[in-house]
């Protein structure tokens, strides 16, 4: 098996999420992407799958995008799970490691999904308290991101950004701004996405991700399946001009398109990166 080469920080340019039906042209064509993304579990336990990111990450710079954490969950974290994203990190040496902001298992019992929580002093406590167990375990700092979600808590006691500020300062973690998830909480929710850009301290974010919701029964979802809207594309214009550039990702996880029409979405974004990245 081939090395991984040494660690770095991510370009600060727009890249992609790279999935599967796109390993192969990737491989043989080397297309010009400023770096990818993968979910993490998919490469745990090794074999070909691990053989073919290591190729990858020959070329590109890697970022390992976990989804199966659940750093709030209130069962213990699996250290099973723990062990592996260190053993890929350990090989693969990806320019960034990220978790989201959720929980998805209780009493024993895995949900496959990303589920909120009330943001409490009590929640805080545990979630940096084991952000700070994954940064220990995996020798590096990671960055959470912010959560699209469909309800809010009566027994919430801050503002999602006001508990990633509060978590930064305790853990020293960063922050996946995800500019999808803000426009969908802001237009199902209300979420004030201005107070959002304001209140997030700016020196930690890290990456922002950009997608494309779908709207399903007035509901405005987080499917990762159409290009970036108009009104995402003017959010991610608002944050460039507050927080200022950073490495940047297209998400693309159900209907997938050809490669062409991600590369096209990350031009998009990097134009944006070029024009307003340096107001901030």
């Amino acid at each position: 098996m081939m090395n991984a080469p040494e660690s770095q920080d991510l370009p600060c340019t727009a890249g992609i999420g790279l999935r599967a039906p796109h390993y192969q042209e990737v491989l043989d064509h080397r297309p010009a992407l400023g770096w990818v993304e993968v979910h993490s579990e998919n490469f745990f336990g090794g074999g070909s799958a691990l053989c073919t990111l290591l190729e990858v990450a020959q070329h590109y710079s890697v970022s390992l995008h976990g989804v199966g954490m659940g750093l709030a969950s209130p069962d213990p974290l699996d250290v099973k799970h723990l062990r592996e994203l260190r053993q890929l990190c350990d090989v693969v040496q990806p320019a960034s490691v990220s978790e989201h902001l959720c929980w998805n298992s209780a009493t024993g019992v895995v949900i496959n999904d990303l589920l909120p929580f009330p943001y409490t002093q009590n929640a805080l406590t545990h979630v940096a308290a084991r952000v700070q167990q994954v940064q220990d375990t995996l020798r590096r700092r990671i960055l959470i991101e912010n959560l699209s979600y469909y309800l809010t808590f009566i027994g919430s006691e801050m503002r999602e950004e006001e508990f990633l500020s509060e978590l930064v300062a305790r853990t020293g973690c960063g922050i996946l701004f995800d500019i999808n998830n803000l426009y969908v909480n802001a237009v199902n929710l209300g979420v004030d996405t201005q107070a959002f850009i304001q209140g997030i301290p700016r020196e930690a974010v890290g990456e922002y991700h950009l997608a494309g919701p779908c709207l399903i029964d007035g509901c405005l979802v987080d499917t990762h399946s159409a290009q970036v809207f108009s009104e995402g594309w003017t959010l991610y214009e608002a944050a460039l001009r507050h927080i200022g550039k950073r490495p940047t990702l297209i998400e693309w996880d159900t209907d997938i398109p050809e490669l062409e029409v991600l590369q096209g979405e990350a031009q998009k974004a990097q134009q944006r990166m070029d024009i307003y990245g340096n107001l901030g």
